[in-house]
């Protein structure tokens, strides 16, 4: 799961140049694939560096969370409402005249497919959640209860803020770095200063910079711990931390592998590497989430103790129905991203994606016994 961190950094990262461009008037100089480029390295070094001198999860906080994603998101997602009541259905925009053909998907046009690996990023992360599992009471309900209702606000909000969006947008004239581009179009339609975008611009690129700055330390607590069991060379040094947790020799190493992605960026298509991160950071969770199917299989039937999140008390029938449909949903997903994208960058996302998925077997296969020895040694 961390080295899919590395082109799903660079790609939220992406959003940075476009931000700060707005914010400065300048919305031509935020569409610039040289000041994505550079806005990508400068800042994520800048908070790397940072969550090495202090504790910037307290720094970033509430606060940073609040005036960087909430009340943007809020904001977007209210003006688009009263935009749609001023425009109503548009027909020129992405979404078009409402016909009731459209309700059923379009097989001959599968152009529309490439996005699908952007929608199963939304959902990416959610797993990560069981982590603060052990803090709840009554893990077998509360846990499953908020996930479920997590999993819903988030299909309503995004559909939500998908319809405003795609009313608002012309066909064919969309940014997906520029996360700005539906507000700007908001502004005009209620007619609204434009300062009112710098704002909103501002409060974003707050948002992305503390989300930088989560996504820098939180992977190497995991990785610390993973350190800690013997599992990876302690020459490396990742078991090393300072006084707020960060492992330096961890950070820094993301650090390079995330300024190797960001040098995509150098190809002037922003909309074209902003779809090749996205399906390389899918591809890699589609691959760890074969590996969990086929685990869970497997210890349907190895494993004889409790299990307080039972899907199937009599049996696994309807553990292999819910394998099979998470497998099938990934190779459905994999196929329509392949088959709608340009060879040259499949191939560049499957090498990726193949590269980071087998360097961690590879560490696995040749780990060592005295690793362990040697780390308490350290100690």
């Amino acid at each position: 799961m961390w080295v899919q961190m590395f082109p799903a950094m660079v790609m939220i990262a992406s959003t940075l140049g476009p931000l700060l461009g707005n914010t400065i008037d300048n919305r031509a100089l935020g569409q610039n694939h040289w000041f994505t480029l550079i806005c990508i390295l400068v800042f994520y070094w800048l908070v790397t560096i940072l969550n090495l001198k202090f504790d910037m999860a307290k720094l970033g906080g509430a606060v940073g969370i609040w005036l960087g994603v909430y009340l943007p998101i809020s904001f977007m997602i209210l003006t688009g409402f009263l935009a749609f009541l001023k425009l109503g259905i548009s027909p020129t925009s992405i979404l078009g005249s409402f016909k009731p053909s459209k309700l059923v998907p379009d097989l001959s046009d599968y152009q529309s497919l490439k996005y699908i690996s952007a929608v199963v990023f939304i959902f990416t992360g959610i797993s990560t959640t069981g982590v603060y599992a052990p803090r709840l009471k009554n893990l077998t309900k509360t846990f499953t209860r908020g996930l479920s209702i997590a999993v819903l606000v988030i299909v309503l909000m995004n559909f939500f803020n998908s319809f405003l969006i795609a009313n608002a947008i012309p066909h064919g004239q969309a940014e997906l770095t520029d996360i700005t581009q539906p507000v700007i179009i908001y502004c005009q339609i209620l007619h609204w200063p434009s300062w009112i975008v710098q704002i909103f611009s501002g409060f974003a690129f707050i948002g992305v910079l503390v989300q930088l700055s989560t996504w820098v330390t939180a992977p190497s607590q995991t990785i610390i711990e993973v350190a800690n069991d013997g599992l990876l060379p302690p020459k490396w040094g990742w078991y090393r931390h300072n006084q707020y947790g960060v492992s330096k020799n961890i950070v820094l190493t993301q650090a390079i592998a995330i300024t190797l992605f960001a040098l995509l960026y150098a190809l002037p298509n922003i909309n074209s590497v902003f779809l090749m991160l996205v399906n390389t950071a899918v591809f890699l969770y589609c691959m760890v989430y074969i590996i969990i199917a086929i685990a869970y299989l497997i210890l349907r039937y190895q494993y004889h103790g409790e299990r307080p999140f039972n899907v199937d008390r009599h049996g696994n029938s309807r553990a292999w129905l819910v394998a099979i449909l998470l497998i099938l949903g990934i190779i459905i997903c994999f196929i329509s991203t392949i088959i709608t994208t340009k060879v040259l960058d499949s191939v560049i996302m499957i090498s990726i994606s193949i590269l980071l998925f087998v360097i961690p077997l590879i560490v696995e296969r040749y780990k060592k016994p005295s690793w362990l020895n040697d780390l308490h040694r350290n100690y």
